[in-house]
């Protein structure tokens, strides 16, 4: 075995005090949780509900705007444009603004006397306070995982492929969808399950846009603030176990995709 360096044992000792500081709280939450009020707050309707709503609202953000989001990314890398900088910068945004700005933001676009809350209104539909208002905030905040995932999976797709397929006679549509989609497969699949697990866990933007109905970090928030900790906890736990399930469901369905793929 060849022996540590001094730098590798150093780099290990502050490795694992970074890794220590994201699992002691968990680890510490759970341990101070009863498993009677695990299982008391497990069977309350309110709890499963908000859980089974922040599921399915932030998977049909994900799935409906990655239809927009894919191409785009495919033609951020594969295409020099002019303002392409100021492209890349606008997609970032939602990462760099407090997501409480974000939610304002989002509520103005959507508020009844807004271009898009009239046009609403015209069907005889309220977007704030619904899980569409929900859907958009977590759109809102986790897209720029999935764009930018996207966009370095096709980077890396090479483009002579491409412009064979394209010299054989082949549409860019198809070649899209047999050569370029096929390759950069793993890290769509990577952006997506980045942008579901953004989405699931926001909390800023999705108060502001729809209090009610309630998704589960509103829900810990509402409940932390009118209880204290000793209420909320067991809600945090279930929640936090219920996304590392799905997390690690999806990423190995997606693994095994990829190889099938």
């Amino acid at each position: 075995m060849k022996p540590l360096s001094t730098f590798n044992i150093i780099a290990s000792l502050l490795g694992g005090l970074v890794l220590l500081f994201v699992v002691a709280p968990i680890v510490g939450m759970v341990l101070a949780t009863p498993l009677s009020a695990l299982v008391s707050t497990a069977k309350e309707p309110e709890v499963t509900g908000s859980i089974w709503l922040t599921l399915w609202v932030s998977m049909a953000a994900t799935l409906f705007f990655a239809v927009a989001a894919i191409p785009l990314a495919y033609l951020l890398a594969r295409h020099s444009f002019r303002g392409k900088r100021l492209v890349l910068g606008i997609i970032d945004l939602p990462v760099v603004i407090p997501h409480s700005a974000a939610g304002i933001a989002i509520l103005g676009f959507i508020a009844r006397d807004s271009v898009m809350g009239k046009t609403a209104s015209l069907f005889g539909v309220s977007l704030v306070g619904t899980p569409a208002a929900i859907a958009l905030a977590m759109a809102f905040v986790s897209l720029p995982f999935l764009i930018n995932a996207a966009r370095e999976g096709f980077a890396a797709v090479p483009e002579r492929l491409e412009k064979a397929a394209l010299n054989l006679g082949a549409s860019p549509a198809r070649v899209f969808f047999t050569i370029s989609l096929p390759l950069a497969w793993k890290a769509i699949l990577s952006g997506l399950v980045m942008m579901f697990a953004r989405g699931m866990s926001e909390f800023g933007a999705v108060v502001i846009v729809a209090y009610h109905p309630m998704i589960t970090p509103v829900l810990i928030f509402e409940r932390f603030g009118a209880f204290g900790l000793k209420y909320a906890r067991p809600v945090s736990v279930i929640f936090i176990g219920v996304c590392l399930a799905v997390f690690v469901v999806i990423r190995l369905i997606a693994k095994r995709e990829v190889k099938d793929a």
